[in-house]
């Protein structure tokens, strides 16, 4: 073979690999059900939807949630999930449960904002001795 025959094939195969789009990456949580929201620091992706959407003053709901790594992170051996009210300075009057679908993505039940306002949802995130803390700002009418 001609190194010019080499380097027109190597050309051909090139344009061919250019023009076939490869598979986009999944978004994160992108099998969650309802309206996916997302937070983020530097080395995780919350993706959350809750039941029911939105969320009702005083009545129970789930969040249902994938965590997504990016930055070299691994996923978190522990999750949980809490929310508080830091303009009254108190959180909600249960504790939630939170169960593991599948590795990655989580369902946490027993929420329930008893009050309108300010609320954050906060993600706690154990890695090894660390636990990093993700937080989504939410209103409620």
């Amino acid at each position: 073979m001609s190194a010019a025959y080499v380097a027109g094939l190597l050309a051909a195969m090139s344009a061919f690999a250019l023009a076939v789009p490869l598979p986009a990456a999944p978004t994160c949580g992108s099998d969650l059900a309802g309206s996916r929201h997302t937070v983020e620091n530097t080395h995780y992706t919350v993706a959350y939807a809750t039941t029911p959407d939105p969320i009702p003053v005083g009545q129970h709901f789930v969040v249902d949630f994938a965590v997504c790594t990016h930055a070299g992170a691994k996923l978190p051996q522990a999750v949980r999930v809490d929310a508080t009210m830091p303009e009254h300075k108190h959180g909600m009057n249960y504790r939630p449960g939170v169960t593991t679908v599948r590795p990655g993505t989580y369902r946490a039940e027993g929420l329930l904002f008893h009050m309108p306002g300010r609320w954050d949802l906060t993600f706690d995130l154990v890695a090894g001795n660390a636990t990093e803390r993700i937080t989504q700002t939410l209103r409620l009418e």
